[in-house]
């Protein structure tokens, strides 16, 4: 690292992305200069943590020195020119690394990248460094066979979430200043929640996920529920990269574009909010319900409309049924008949009042293509009662999951461990319930940090708002962040 970058150590990790893309524009810093500062970065922290998994510097600090000069020609390259920034593996970066957690592809390096990246290439961003995942992105802890474990900032006996956790954590640590992952179960907004950063899940089928691993690399199709999303340490970064990489894929491109609404509010008055922070079907950590309830009343404070017991006109218990089913359908595409078979079995066997996680993903990973298409029109009564419910409120505030960072359990069987919530004991399947809302009906999900508990664990808030109005909820997740000031780094970091 040059003496330069030395003398500035300290100045630049932990700013949003617009903060360094202004920066940068000023002349304040070089891109080069960021690149050689968030190498060193990596190289101070990543040992630790295992966030980032591969790394390109030598190619980074060439296009940075491109960067470099097109700028001092007055050229621009684009909304992100020169920013340096990394992407979770399972996203495909040409020329690195996209294991996706798989060791089957342990070895694969596309030569295209993902259509999303692709976007954000062309806008003059510069990859460094791939995040990692958990095995295909398939847990809500980050780790596989391959890279290892990637480790939570705030606390390393603890995971970062998944399955953008690598993401999250490098986020935290400084290491990267903006990010893109996917989230088909709270994979962006887990990660975001525990690693006290902000994510946001879009609106189901605005940014194409062509080049994401799963599927297998090649696969043109895109299955259902999942999405791809950013994280950063600001609202206004979640806006910027959404605003870069949603649009239609190249061959729907050529008969319509994407134009998303303005947010409806872009300061608490005249915003509308209910709060749905507890739940009898998941009982939620009472230290995060009063983080909620803290951002809940500096939004009212500031002039917002809060209604503390407005639900849509279904249950919790509801909803997740649905969404769990579709959920293991979705993903027993993808598993051998060895265990579609054992879930068949089970099925057969079990009572059909039973609802546990187990009989669920039995009965979702084993359904055929009609029922499939009777738990789809569930799923559309679901979507015209949140588009009812959004004609009174703006947005829902919400939990991402139960409780803030728990300790690394990599045990095989999921329905084997375990998850403590105020002193009981809970399934640790249940991460996925609150994650289910927003998923199953395709609306946009945006978290933001809104403090840290006594055992000093960043807890977040999850902003759910109506299908395609994206940039609602991350208007509201700027208001909390103005309201109680958003990312605090971890300590040490």
């Amino acid at each position: 690292m040059d003496a330069k970058v030395a003398k500035t150590k300290g100045e630049w990790h932990f700013k949003p992305a617009y903060q360094l893309l202004q920066a940068l524009d000023r002349g304040e810093v070089s891109s080069v200069e960021l690149v050689d500062y968030f190498r060193g970065r990596v190289e101070a922290h990543n040992p630790a943590l295992n966030a980032i998994v591969d790394q390109d510097f030598l190619s980074a600090r060439a296009q940075a020195e491109a960067a470099d000069a097109a700028r001092a020609r007055g050229e621009s390259w684009g909304k992100l020119h020169g920013l340096p920034m990394t992407i979770k593996d399972a996203i495909e970066v040409a020329g690195m690394k996209a294991v996706g957690g798989a060791p089957a592809f342990a070895d694969h390096r596309p030569a295209r990248h993902a259509t999303s990246v692709q976007r954000i290439v062309n806008e003059g961003a510069i990859i460094y460094g791939k995040t990692n995942v958990p095995f295909l992105s398939g847990d809500l802890q980050t780790y596989n066979e391959v890279y290892g474990t990637t480790n939570n900032p705030w606390d390393v006996s603890c995971g970062p979430g998944g399955s953008s956790g690598g993401a999250a954590a490098a986020l935290a640590s400084g290491m990267s200043p903006l990010e893109l992952g996917s989230d088909i179960g709270g994979s962006i907004r887990t990660p975001a929640h525990l690693c006290g950063v902000f994510g946001h899940k879009p609106s189901f089928g605005i940014v194409p996920k062509r080049g994401h691993i799963p599927p297998e690399p090649g696969v043109l199709s895109e299955g259902d529920l999942s999405v791809i999303g950013p994280l950063g340490l600001s609202a206004q970064d979640l806006a910027l990269l959404l605003g870069i990489v949603a649009g239609p894929n190249e061959m729907e491109g050529t008969g319509y574009g994407l134009t998303l609404p303005r947010p409806r509010a872009t300061s608490p008055k005249g915003l509308r909010v209910a709060c749905w922070f507890e739940d009898p079907f998941c009982e939620i950590d009472t230290e995060s319900v009063a983080l909620f309830a803290n951002a809940a009343k500096a939004l009212e404070k500031d002039g917002a409309e809060v209604d503390w017991q407005a639900r849509p006109d279904f249950t919790l218990e509801e909803i997740t049924e649905c969404y769990l089913t579709l959920l293991h359908a979705n993903v027993a595409a993808r598993m051998p008949d060895k265990v579609k078979a054992r879930w068949e079995a089970l099925k057969a066997e079990g009572d059909p009042a039973d609802k546990s996680h187990a009989m669920l993903q039995a009965r979702g990973g084993t359904l055929s293509y009609g029922d499939w298409m009777m738990w789809n029109e569930k799923r559309e009564q679901f979507r015209a009662k949140w588009a009812d419910f959004f004609t009174r409120f703006d947005a829902v505030l919400a939990p991402v999951l139960m409780r803030p960072a728990f300790c690394h359990d990599h045990t095989s069987n999921w329905h084997e461990r375990k998850l403590t919530v105020n002193g009981k004991e809970r399934p640790y399947m249940d991460v996925l319930i609150w994650a289910g809302p927003a998923v199953l009906c395709y609306l946009p999900a945006s978290v933001a940090p809104v403090g840290v508990t006594s055992d000093g664990l960043p807890v977040g808030i999850q902003i759910i708002g109506p299908y395609l109005e994206d940039y609602t909820t991350i208007a509201v997740a700027g208001m909390i962040e103005q309201a109680l000031g958003g990312f605090i780094p971890p300590k040490g970091f």
